[in-house]
C-alpha cells in the first residue's frame, strides 16, 4: 500500500539517514534523504504522499524552525520529529507545532514503523479530501451565476415554485437551471448536490 510514497529523512548526519533509510526501504517504502532542512525544502514535491522524518538540532534550519517554515508553506505532509536531545519542553513546542510524533535516538523501529504507517493512512485520507474538494470546485466554477442562485436557493430548502418567486422567473425556467445544476455537479440527487457543496465549504460567506 506504500509504494507510491515516500519517507523524506532530514538528518545532518549521514550514518543516522543511512541506517533510517536502509530500515524502511527494507519495509518497500520509498525513501528520500537530505542532509539539511534547506535541501528538504528545495525538493519537496508535498503533492506525492508521504511523511517528514527530521532531526531537531541541524546547522541552519533546525527541526522545530522547519515544522513553522513547512506551515507556512501550507505543507500537509505528516512530520515525525527525531532527536538525540529530547526534552519536555521541546516535544511540547513539536506538538504545538504540528508533528505528528516526537522520538528519541536510537529509534525503536518498531515504533516508528507503526506510527509512519499510521502518518501514511492520514496523508492519504487529506489528499483524497482535498482532491474531492478540488473537484467539487471545478464543477461549482462552471456554474452560471443563475444556477448559483438556484444552488444557494436549494441549500436552503427552497421548492422551485418559492425559487421562481424569489427570482421573479417562471416554475419551467427554475426547473431548467435545476437541471443544469445537477448535471454539472455530477448530482443524481438534491441530497448529494447539498453534501457536495457542504464539502466545499459553499457558498463561502
Amino acid at each position: 500500500m506504500n509504494e507510491d510514497a515516500v519517507i523524506h529523512i532530514v538528518d545532518d548526519d549521514r550514518a543516522v539517514r543511512e541506517g533510517l533509510g536502509f530500515m524502511l526501504s527494507s519495509l518497500g517504502l520509498g525513501i528520500q534523504t537530505h542532509g539539511s532542512a534547506m535541501d528538504l525544502l528545495d525538493r519537496l514535491d508535498d503533492a506525492v504522499i508521504g511523511c517528514i522524518l527530521a532531526d531537531v538540532r541541524m546547522p541552519g534550519m533546525t527541526g522545530l524552525e522547519l515544522l513553522d517554515e513547512l506551515n507556512r508553506r501550507g505543507c500537509a505532509l505528516p512530520v515525525i520529529i527525531i532527536t538525540a536531545h529530547a526534552d519536555v519542553p521541546m516535544a511540547v513546542r513539536a506538538i504545538q507545532s504540528g508533528a505528528l510524533d516526537f522520538f528519541e535516538k536510537p529509534v525503536n523501529g518498531m515504533a516508528l514503523v507503526e506510527r509512519i504507517n499510521e502518518a501514511l493512512k492520514t496523508a492519504r485520507a487529506s489528499a483524497g479530501d482535498a482532491q474531492k474538494k478540488a473537484q467539487i470546485a471545478e464543477r461549482i466554477a462552471s456554474l452560471t451565476s443563475r444556477e448559483m442562485d438556484v444552488a444557494r436557493a436549494v441549500m436552503d430548502g427552497r421548492q422551485n415554485k418559492q425559487i421562481a418567486a424569489d427570482l421573479g422567473i417562471s416554475p419551467k425556467t427554475v426547473e431548467i437551471h435545476r437541471h443544469n445544476l445537477m448535471a454539472k455537479m455530477e448530482a443524481t440527487t438534491t441530497a448529494d448536490l447539498v453534501r457536495q457543496l457542504v464539502t466545499a465549504d459553499w457558498p463561502q460567506d
